[in-house]
């Protein structure tokens, strides 16, 4: 087992390091809007978006605990399974966020909200995809060959710094679509509320 445990650290680092916080991911930051309060159509916007977000949250903690978990020790053949696993459920969570936003279309009154909007589908797309391919390196990766599996998961740990980048990306698009009223909006939405509450990824 010498060699893989400090590389899967460094992995696991790599991937709970940068991780999405709830308030990137929903706009609930305690700034505050304007005295009149957001627009009606805007905060009906805005309970679309975060009705669906305790569930895709969760989904995406539970995948970076797993992942922090099996950093500590364990044979390469449960290290490949949890890591595929926590990879397909980060796909599948940003995948998610990404489809809410895209169907709640653009926030209404919002400069450039259909621009903003589409950013962040695009980039939270990207980001899933760039999950799914973690997967399949991870999944290729030969178990039998500890010399080999070590080396793997090395090369997956280097991936992980392009996919970092692509994580700062979501960060800064969600941050820009969420400014003004737009967060005054989805500070009210009990949605929004239950994730800022939700324990936040595990920190390696």
């Amino acid at each position: 087992m010498e060699g893989t445990d400090p590389v899967n650290k460094k992995l696991t680092a790599a991937l709970s390091g940068g991780a999405v916080l709830v308030a990137a991911l929903t706009g609930c930051s305690s700034s505050g809007g304007g005295d009149k309060g957001p627009d009606p159509k805007l905060v009906a916007w805005a309970k679309t978006v975060c009705d669906p977000l305790p569930a895709q949250q969760a989904k995406i903690s539970g995948a970076f605990d797993a992942l922090a978990k099996v950093a500590k020790d364990g044979p390469p053949k449960d290290v490949q399974k949890t890591d595929s696993q926590a990879f397909q459920d980060l796909a599948d969570g940003f995948k998610a966020r990404a489809t809410t936003l895209s169907g709640a279309g653009a926030p209404p009154g919002v400069d450039d909200g259909a621009g903003k909007q589409q950013d962040a589908v695009k980039k939270l797309t990207a980001l899933s995809a760039a999950y799914v391919d973690l997967k399949k390196r991870v999944d290729g990766l030969d178990t039998k060959d500890q010399t080999k599996f070590a080396s793997g998961l090395g090369d997956l740990s280097d991936r992980m710094k392009t996919v970092a980048a692509q994580y700062d990306g979501v960060i800064t698009s969600l941050q820009n679509l969420e400014k003004g009223d737009v967060n005054a909006a989805v500070t009210k939405q009990s949605g929004c509320t239950k994730a800022s509450a939700s324990p936040s990824p595990a920190k390696s």
